[in-house]
């Protein structure tokens, strides 16, 4: 296993695989094109509800090849990390080992992160001279908060993740033997919900942490579930006391 990203398909769940794990799973120019050409084919697909983002090796992920910052690229970085966290499904970040760099933004972007105990992270930018892109900068603040986004952006302090989880940029920390169980977990939990409710719940939370949210635009999707034969299904499943079979309409 040593290439590019790998995107994969099972039903409602789509994963990618970075695929470099003998570079621990360094990201170069061509993969950020491969990962944005596999967002956009999964946002395309009704079907996927859940989008993983996982990896095999040591580390999870070391980031961009610093070598080749500041290189002009086809897709950017940061457009990359905004565009999976824009991603239609619900993202899970399934992370098993360290990640460093860009990575960090890269997970950030996810839903949820699942990290295990005796992983680490940091984000060297203010030591190698690099000022991060806005969208990345306001994701910290958004998702951790200032004061947790100055230390690491600031000081590229390396923490591990037990302060990972008290901070909270891991929402799950688990033993590493545990993992693979809790990703399965969430999957089957975000996957099995009615997709009109989840999806839009899903892009609207993330519009309103970034204060671009559009009233009109979350009272339609509302009315879509409300109208949809999905919230009778549910209704009806919960009277009977079974599991729900959701459409999608």
């Amino acid at each position: 296993m040593n290439g590019s990203p790998l995107l994969t398909m099972d039903g409602a769940v789509a994963t990618i695989t970075l695929q470099r794990p003998d570079k621990a799973n360094r990201l170069t120019p061509d993969d950020l094109a491969t990962l944005y050409a596999h967002i956009a084919t999964v946002n395309a697909l009704a079907e996927v509800l859940v989008l993983r983002l996982q990896s095999g090796g040591k580390y999870f992920c070391s980031g961009f090849d610093i070598g080749k910052i500041g290189d002009r690229l086809a897709i950017g970085f940061g457009t990359l990390v905004d565009a999976l966290e824009l991603a239609r499904p619900v993202t899970i970040a399934v992370i098993h080992g360290g990640l460093y760099g860009g990575a960090v933004d890269l997970a950030l972007a996810c839903d949820f992160r699942i990290g295990v105990t005796g992983g680490d992270m940091f984000n060297p930018a203010a030591r190698l001279g690099l000022h991060y892109y806005a969208t990345g900068l306001q994701r910290y603040v958004e998702r951790i908060g200032l004061d947790a986004a100055k230390r690491l952006y600031l000081t590229a302090e390396r923490i591990d993740a037990t302060e990972m989880h008290r901070i909270g940029y891991l929402t799950q920390l688990v033993e590493p033997g545990d993992l693979a169980m809790a990703a399965a977990k969430l999957t089957t939990t975000l996957a099995g919900m009615a997709p009109i409710a989840l999806l839009g719940m899903k892009k609207n939370l993330n519009r309103i942490a970034r204060g671009t949210a559009d009233a009109t635009e979350i009272a339609r999707d509302c009315n879509a579930a409300r109208e949809s034969a999905d919230l009778q299904e549910g209704r009806a499943a919960w009277a009977e006391k079974r599991a729900p079979k959701f459409s999608g309409r």
